[in-house]
């Protein structure tokens, strides 16, 4: 929303706070919702929720309510329909504010006022043990997205990957790097592709011969009690596989702000602090095996996940405590902590949560979980290898719209084609994942993740291209938007097109406090698909002077609201298509 829709929903707000009270209902609080038709109003309050406390149909709550509504600007008019009480703001005067605000504030447009609040977004944190494979390609996708709303709501964010160079699967990837020469080649000449073949070789010999089990084990436990060869050596595997991962999400737009290694707490002895600490609790417990455990049962974690086992029988650390010196660290560097993880995580940090109570720590972090990409054939799995890598999606991505550019652009060069083909390569594959619903599980299928039409990247970025367009050869024939008159601005199309441009930073306000980024891709395609019916039903450049001058001020806050929203998704909005 503009500031003067911003303004229009906070004063919906206190004047239901304000009716509630009068018809003693305060205790309850009414969603706001954007109406699906603009001729239903701005803003709609269902009132089903009061029906339990009043006793009485929502249809007749909603006309007293209505009633007891106080009347006056920004609202224009209060309409009753059903179940809902609709509001209206002024539209003359929204057009005026939504126009300047977007013409002044050109990129910065939808990004809200500055918060003193410092949030750290873990993100991505793939195990360094091979490529990046598109079962887990949510994680960055989403983590990023979320990274750059929280941005434009006036956050002080930092993004944050964290290095597992201590566990099982990267010293397996160790000692497969020392010991082993795996069969075939690697699909690129890359670090992350090598190593890979070794990390798979690795895990398939230590399920095949214990012998092999018990020397990655004692290269855990040397790790893990500071020897310095098998620290080298673990080191530089994982360094050579994340700077590789690096290149990858550097791909598609994403960069990290910092690194933590998870051997920084075992070498500080944080992780030892911690393994003390919770020893000394009563539902501390030692296996029959010699490890430790806390027995959860008293937070509501029953059956055989009920033990949070936070050593092994040799003494040596488990993620578990190594997480939880993580987190401790991790709350004092931020205001809020935001964890994005898979859905198999879940039971995971309800157990992290415990143990942070047990050793007194109050403090939480946000979780914010996605459910995994899956081929028709079941799970990804990199120790398998069972995988599409995200590189392979990329390549395909751009090979595909190389092919789409060559045939609507002949005019192009061959560099000009492949950099608009890069630009909707990318942005075809980050919003065709983001798009879904993080807890929906997505199915890989090519032509799903490469449409290029409809509900996609491509659409969206045509749309802001035509725009583009519109305004260039606006000034080609000696017309620009200055002196426009929003007052001209009366058709259907155009009304439209206006309330969704000024929706732009309430839709980030409602991503950022959600922490949700599907909200984001969906505005973007209404945004769109409203910039289109507008240009094809309402003649800009054939317009008289003064209807064009306007609706060319309309193109521009179109073009930036466009760019900004894509943007938010870490997509890039080209001039040219």
């Amino acid at each position: 929303m503009s500031e003067m829709m911003r303004g229009f929903r906070l004063e919906v707000e206190r004047r239901i706070r304000e009716a509630l009270e009068k018809m003693e209902c305060a205790d309850i609080e009414l969603p706001i919702e954007i109406p699906p038709d603009a001729a239903m109003g701005d803003l709609a309050v269902p009132c089903f929720l009061l029906s339990k406390n009043l006793r009485k149909p929502p249809q007749k709550i909603a006309e007293e309510l209505a009633a007891a509504v106080r009347k006056g600007e920004p609202v224009e008019r209060i309409e009753v329909k059903g179940p809902y009480v609709n509001f209206f703001i002024d539209l003359e005067k929204l057009k005026a504010d939504v126009l300047k605000e977007a013409l002044d504030k050109r990129e910065k447009y939808g990004s809200l006022e500055k918060k003193n609040i410092r949030i750290l977004v873990e993100h991505t944190s793939a195990n360094p043990t091979g490529p990046l494979h598109v079962g887990r390609a949510r994680n960055p996708l989403i983590g990023d997205s979320i990274v750059r709303i929280l941005r434009m709501a006036g956050y002080d964010v930092t993004s944050e990957f964290y290095v597992n160079d201590v566990g099982k699967q990267v010293v397996t990837l160790a000692y497969g790097v020392q010991n082993l020469q795996p069969e075939g080649e690697a699909d690129r000449e890359r670090d992350d592709y090598r190593l890979v073949l070794n990390y798979q070789a690795a895990s398939r010999l230590m399920e095949e011969d214990p012998s092999v089990l018990d020397e990655i084990n004692g290269m855990l436990y040397d790790l893990e009690h500071g020897d310095e060869k098998t620290i080298m050596i673990v080191r530089e595997s994982c360094e050579k596989i994340l700077n590789a991962i690096i290149g990858s999400l550097r791909e598609i737009n994403i960069t990290i702000d910092q690194f933590t290694w998870e051997s920084k707490f075992i070498q500080e002895r944080k992780v030892a602090e911690i393994i003390d600490r919770l020893k000394k609790s009563p539902m501390c417990k030692q296996e029959e095996d010699g490890a430790y455990a806390l027995d959860l049962g008293s937070y509501g974690i029953h059956g055989k996940e009920t033990d949070f086992i936070f050593t092994r029988k040799d003494g040596t650390s488990l993620y578990t405590s190594r997480d939880l010196a993580y987190h401790l660290d991790k709350f004092g560097r931020c205001d809020i902590a935001i964890d994005v993880l898979g859905e198999d995580q879940k039971l995971g940090q309800m157990q992290l949560s415990a143990a942070l109570d047990i050793i007194g720590e109050k403090r939480r972090a946000e979780y914010i979980f996605y459910a995994f990409v899956s081929l028709p054939e079941g799970r990804m799995s990199t120790r398998k290898g069972t995988v599409v890598y995200l590189d392979d999606l990329l390549d395909e991505a751009l090979s595909r719209a190389m092919t789409e550019v060559k045939k609507r652009r002949e005019d192009l060069s061959e560099e000009r084609m492949r950099r608009i083909a890069k630009v909707v390569s990318v942005g075809a594959v980050r919003y065709n994942i983001v798009r879904i619903q993080a807890e929906k599980q997505i199915v890989f299928k090519w032509e799903d993740a490469l449409n290029f039409e409809g509900n996609s990247a491509p659409f969206v970025q045509y749309s802001h291209a035509r725009a583009c367009s519109i305004l260039k050869k606006g000034l080609e024939e000696g017309t620009d938007w200055k002196d426009y008159d929003p007052a001209k601005l009366v058709k259907k199309q155009e009304l439209d097109l206006v309330k969704a441009i000024a929706s732009l930073p309430m839709i980030v306000d409602d991503c950022a406090e959600s922490r949700k980024a599907h909200p984001m891709a969906q505005y973007a395609l209404e945004l769109a698909t409203l910039f289109n019916q507008f240009y094809q039903f309402v003649p800009v450049l054939r317009a008289d002077e003064a209807e064009r001058k306007a609706r060319l001020a309309l193109v521009e806050a179109a073009r930036w609201a466009l760019g900004n929203s894509l943007s938010s998704l870490g997509i890039e909005a080209p001039d040219e298509m």
